[in-house]
């Protein structure tokens, strides 16, 4: 099991503060530069990620993870395919 509080990720995308689509754009392009099975935080919050990070991953091939609600943003935890 990842944890969203210590550091069982690859690579962190701070997106906090941009709005749709721009934290999938974002993690799309750094998901590209990583390998496969490596594991990417995205930080957002823009209320659309929530429906937006998931569908994302699937359509790309991407293991979504799950989201942690932090209050003023969430965390993303994906895996890329």
């Amino acid at each position: 099991m990842i944890s969203y509080d210590t550091p069982d990720w690859d690579e962190e995308l701070d997106a906090i503060g941009l709005i749709c689509p721009l934290p999938v754009l974002k993690a799309r392009k750094r998901l590209l530069t990583m390998a496969p099975g490596q594991v990417l935080r995205l930080l957002a919050s823009d209320p659309a990620a929530v429906i937006d990070v998931p569908h994302y991953c699937n359509e790309a091939g991407h293991s979504y993870l799950g989201m942690k609600d932090l209050g003023a943003h969430q965390t993303y935890l994906i895996r890329r395919g």
